[in-house]
């Protein structure tokens, strides 16, 4: 027995992404039928990327205005993050091989999945792949960026940097604080 069933969607915007709001029934553990709202956000399914360099124990991070974390109490809405973008149609794979070009400048051949994992699953539907890979500076074609308005800056920082960074609060996003714990706790940089 089907222990969620939608009565109705609507449509609140369409304009960035896709915002619904549903009504549906729900069966409690109790074995009571509860009729419940929710609100969810659909951008799709994306994926992220820490590239590491084990011999210059190095990470590749990037720093961007990031507009919700500026009306949130970010004074300057700027976010340092690691590498990531939407599918786009992609697989998880190639995706984050396209956007490690357009927002590093390097060009990757292959990459190492470590997990996936819902990032605000009260609200937002996006599934995000999360992916390690190692660089060397040959592998850098350009200068990375982004595209169109992105305004992308590409940051190369000590390992023990970043992750000193955590405690500080420089960095405060979660995908990227998930990924250099990984790394940390996985020894690839000793």
């Amino acid at each position: 027995m089907n222990a969620i069933n939608i009565i109705k969607e609507e449509t609140l915007s369409d304009n960035w992404y896709l915002l619904k709001k549903t009504t549906f029934n729900y069966l409690t553990k109790k074995g009571v039928w509860e009729t419940r709202n929710r609100e969810t956000y659909d951008r799709g399914n994306g994926a992220t990327i820490l590239l590491y360099n084990s011999l210059m124990k190095t990470v590749i991070l990037t720093r961007q205005f990031r507009f919700p974390t500026f009306v949130n109490g970010n004074i300057t809405g700027m976010l340092i993050e690691s590498c990531a973008g939407l599918l786009d149609h992609d697989s998880p794979e190639e995706a984050i091989k396209r956007e490690t070009e357009e927002e590093t400048g390097y060009v990757i051949s292959s990459v190492k999945k470590v997990y996936e994992a819902y990032m605000s699953p009260g609200s937002v539907t996006e599934l995000l792949y999360f992916f390690i890979a190692e660089y060397t500076t040959d592998m850098k074609t350009g200068n990375g960026g982004g595209i169109e308005e992105e305004e992308i800056e590409v940051m190369e920082l000590p390992f023990d940097e970043a992750i000193h960074m955590i405690t500080t609060g420089e960095i405060r996003d979660g995908k990227t604080i998930m990924l250099l714990q990984h790394l940390a706790l996985s020894q690839l940089i000793n």
